[in-house]
């Protein structure tokens, strides 16, 4: 008999007696460990002849050896791992004690504030009531926007304002300053970003958050103070002096930029003084404020195409934690200058919520994405080169919003319109713009240019919420791209016509999603489009069958509130450099009603409005109704264009048609995709909710128990509402297909619509023959006449393809025929059983 010691790994007893490894042969195991860990028997063998030192040691014992020392470095992991929770925890106690003693202070403020004011106005009159209500509102917010006398611009004078800024803002960040409000939709917990927070009845808009990061303060105020690398509106900060004080901390004089979100805006300035220290506690603090009363210095003037806004005292608090990382509280507090938009778009302006998205939240996102980076060598996020790809993103976001903008310091010109103002054409013809910008296809066929034609437009929505579209756009380019004309269009217009709008069905091949990377909230997707088999005319045998397009996603998530969705591609080559050229065309949906609250985390993507509809209603389907059908959102198109000057005039008609298309169809998909049109829109065949989808799921269970003899759904009850809501909850993939030549998806469950990648209102784009692969395929033609024939047939399991290309296994499938009240064939209905994406 053969026992082990586990001590140290280095003690073995065989036969009664005891054996200990001698420092030569651990120092030999543990090298084969580290090549690898778990060795087989013939690696263990041959050890043992390469390592003379191990000769005496049997085969089996060292296989002992390994299995302890795999033991040994899990138990070490694992006490690491909850050693580092145990920090995680620790710190964010401390960090809720603290806002819960916030809050606490808050409250009795309230309470404080609410007793004097029931006691101010049963002793007076009611003009005296009205003015003394305005005190008690305004006493607590007086400090906020203090009317200083000018200052001198000198070191001493500019302290005075550093040391200002720094007491209001912390008074923000850890006091009562500001009287903060939860984030609508925003739940704190473990897993969350942290807690976030929205001013109520403040001046102008402010944002507070604060959580854990995983980063030294040092790195965290490096990272936060260099704004355009994680706010993507930010195009740039200038910084025109630093002066040191003598309590070891810097003033900076700043000069920052913002973009305009849309083309119906102007951009915005500021001019600000930023102010880094560290206080008593070993706490670092950047805190900021817009310079205005300040006399005898340096300013800035007004720029052209910029308004000026004014940040009131904001900044970032980073404590060290023990064990690493930093607790971070940030406040962003300003006012954008709302008058100077239109009331359309004032919102946007006054939404402390947009705000915290834009700004605060993509602060604190930024430092947990390089915080995990750091953290782990091998990210599955954004891959093996996590900041290269964020350079990619960031280089198509930051070229979207220069193109959108058209600064022209940029070398951008305004072109005059053709006597309809809706697409607003510009030129730019800079060296800088087009450098490096030649493209070239795969075969070598060149795309000379000198110049870039950008086409803009703005538009308003109603009704659609902004994360569905966006969805809908990328899943279903065919409905609105001509990719003759977006994907290489400096090609498409040097090689001949443009095809346009009328042609766009023959010039589509499919495309297929290929993912790049994710942040890790999954609130960002870096994603490669291979669009295949694009050619339909003589013109295109010079150009590639295949194209690809570099594209960023972000606000899929319809449950975000105030969250800009955006769809942003550009053309590549297939073997496409980190440093290549991009010309970034796109979307951007930016909901103007970002003040309500969130609607139902329950509710589906289609679905919503249709289930549950009785006496009592539903709450999915109310808040569908109020609050996705009485939204607003902006729409801006943008879309670029290089070509060869001479071309100008053909390049910019061309353009302006093309951007009038997809106007055009992105207003009939916002049609369709509208709650108030679910129910009666022709294209979603059967619209669920109404007479025609509750006979249809009738139809589909009473045909199941005809020709298989057993019920589909488990004691669903006899009213049809109730199967309806019984078969699109079933748990198994179900989906109908018409008996046309060409079969093609009228309805599926929602486990049918997660399996197939799609929606509702898309489902009709997809055929059947594409779902399968060639055996499935083979397999459907000679079960189909036994399907029609027989009623029913058994198929075994197998792999087909959702609309995105990506394979899903099923461990095995039912069709069978669907009958009508006459006893007719209706259609054909397919049950895919324990299906899941390879």
């Amino acid at each position: 008999m053969m026992a082990m010691s586990c001590k140290d790994g280095k003690g073995i007893m065989d036969n009664g007696k005891y054996v200990r490894y001698t420092p030569e042969q651990v120092e030999a195991l543990e090298r084969l460990y580290h090549e690898c860990p778990k060795p087989s028997s013939i690696r263990r063998q041959q050890l043992i002849r390469e390592c003379p030192i191990l000769s005496n040691i049997e085969p089996k014992q060292i296989k002992v050896w390994f299995q302890n020392r795999r033991c040994r470095e899990k138990q070490r992991k694992e006490a690491s791992r909850l050693q580092a929770v145990n920090r995680k925890l620790t710190a964010m106690n401390k960090l809720l004690m603290e806002e819960n003693d916030r809050l606490q202070k808050q409250v009795s403020q309230l309470v404080y504030e609410n007793g004097y004011f029931r006691q101010h106005t049963q002793n007076t009159t009611l003009a005296t009531k009205d003015t003394s209500c305005e005190s008690v509102v305004t006493s607590g917010q007086h400090h906020l926007t203090p009317q200083h006398p000018p200052r001198d611009a000198s070191p001493a004078g500019l302290l005075s304002i550093a040391e200002e800024t720094l007491t209001e803002f912390l008074s923000k960040a850890t006091g009562t300053a500001v009287e903060w409000v939860q984030m609508p939709g925003m739940k704190p917990g473990p897993d969350s970003i942290g807690i976030v927070a929205i001013s109520h009845g403040c001046t102008g808009v402010a944002a507070r958050a604060c959580g854990l990061v995983g980063l030294e303060p040092t790195r965290v105020a490096e990272i936060l103070k260099d704004r355009p690398s994680w706010f993507r509106d930010c195009r740039a900060v200038d910084v025109l002096n630093v002066l040191p004080t003598a309590n070891g901390g810097t003033i900076e004089l700043l000069y920052m930029q913002l973009y305009a979100p849309t083309t119906l805006a102007p951009a915005r300035d500021f001019w600000l003084l930023r102010y880094t220290s560290v206080m008593e506690d070993g706490s670092l603090v950047v805190c900021e404020r817009s310079l205005k009363n300040t006399q005898n210095g340096p300013s800035m003037p007004p720029v052209q195409h910029f308004v000026r806004a004014e940040m009131l005292p904001s900044g970032y608090l980073i404590r060290p934690c023990e064990g690493g990382g930093s607790i971070i509280h940030i406040v962003d507090h300003m006012d954008l200058e709302p008058w100077s938009v239109p009331e359309v778009l004032r919102p946007l302006y006054e939404s402390s919520t947009v705000l915290a998205q834009k700004t605060t939240m993509a602060a604190l996102r930024q430092l947990r994405q390089i915080a995990q980076e750091v953290s782990q060598s091998n990210v599955t996020g954004w891959g093996r080169r996590p900041a290269a790809l964020r350079a990619l993103s960031q280089r198509l976001s930051r070229g979207f919003n220069e193109a959108l903008n058209g600064f022209t310091d940029e070398g951008w010109s305004m072109m005059g319109n053709d006597g309809i103002d809706d697409v607003t054409i510009l030129v730019n013809s800079s060296p800088e713009k087009l450098t490096g910008l030649n493209l070239s296809f795969a075969n070598g066929f060149p795309a000379v240019s000198n110049a870039v034609l950008c086409a803009k437009a703005s538009m308003l929505l109603q009704n659609v919420p902004p994360a569905i579209l966006l969805r809908f756009l990328r899943e279903h380019r065919s409905e609105w791209a001509d990719n003759n004309i977006d994907a290489y269009s400096a090609a498409a217009v040097k090689v001949g016509p443009c095809s346009l709008p009328g042609s766009r069905v023959g010039s589509f091949g499919s495309q297929v999603i290929l993912p790049l990377a994710h942040t890790i909230e999954h609130e960002e997707f870096l994603e490669v489009i291979k669009l295949e088999g694009v050619g339909h005319c003589p013109e295109d045998a010079m150009m590639p069958r295949d194209m690809f397009l570099l594209q960023l996603c972000s606000g899929m998530d319809e449950n975000a509130v105030g969250t800009c969705a955006e769809l942003i591609f550009a053309p590549i080559d297939a073997s496409f450099a980190d440093d290549a050229p991009l010309l970034p065309s796109g979307f951007r949906i930016i909901p103007l009603d970002s003040g309500k609250e969130a609607s139902s985390p329950n509710r589906t993507l289609d679905l919503a409005s249709a289930l549950e509809i009785g006496p009592a209603g539903n709450r999915s389907s109310n808040d569908y109704s109020v609050n996705g059908g009485n939204t607003r959102s902006v729409m801006t198109i943008a879309f670029e264009f290089a070509f060869e000057s001479h071309l100008q005039e053909n390049v910019a008609s061309m353009a302006r048609q093309y951007v009038r298309s997809i106007i055009s169809s992105v207003q009939r998909v916002a049609l369709a995709l509208s709650p108030s049109h679910l129910s009666s829109h022709a294209g979603l065949r059967p619209p669920l909710g109404t007479p025609e989808a509750h006979t249809l799921a009738r139809w589909i269970c009473h045909s199941y128990r005809c020709y298989l003899g057993v019920e589909l759904l488990k004691s669903s009850g006899e009213g049809s509402e109730t199967i309806l809501k019984t078969l699109w909850h079933h748990s198994d993939a179900i989906m109908c297909c018409s008996l046309k030549a060409l079969p093609v998806f009228t309805f599926a469950n929602q486990a049918g619509l997660d399996m197939l990648e799609t929606t509702l209102v898309a489902l009709q784009d997809i055929t059947l023959e594409k779902i399968f692969d060639d055996h499935g395929r083979k397999t459907l033609c000679s079960e189909f006449p036994q399907i029609m024939q027989q009623g029913f047939a058994c198929l075994q399991g197998g792999i087909c393809l959702s609309s995105m290309g990506r394979p899903v296994s099923y461990e095995r499938a039912v069709a069978w025929k669907v009958l009508n009240e006459e006893e007719s064939a209706h259609c054909v209905c397919f049950m895919f059983m324990n299906w899941s994406f390879v």
